[in-house]
């Protein structure tokens, strides 16, 4: 399978979308690589990704 760029919102919708009303809009709109692409993607991918993305948004916002 190919890289496939999905916003946050997307992986999020498909395999987490209890964690939905924890993002910001921000966040929602983050553009995410995938190495596979979305079709392999398992729960625990999802959250894991969505840590790290929450992490960094945080990360870049205490840097500002």
């Amino acid at each position: 399978m190919d890289m496939e760029t999905v916003k946050l919102s997307r992986i999020v919708e498909k395999l987490a979308p209890e964690l939905e009303p924890f993002l910001t809009e921000r966040e929602r709109h983050l553009n995410i690589v995938l190495r596979d692409g979305l079709g392999v993607l398992e729960p625990e991918d999802a959250m894991e990704i969505v840590q790290l993305s929450i992490c960094e948004q945080q990360r870049e916002a205490s840097l500002h």
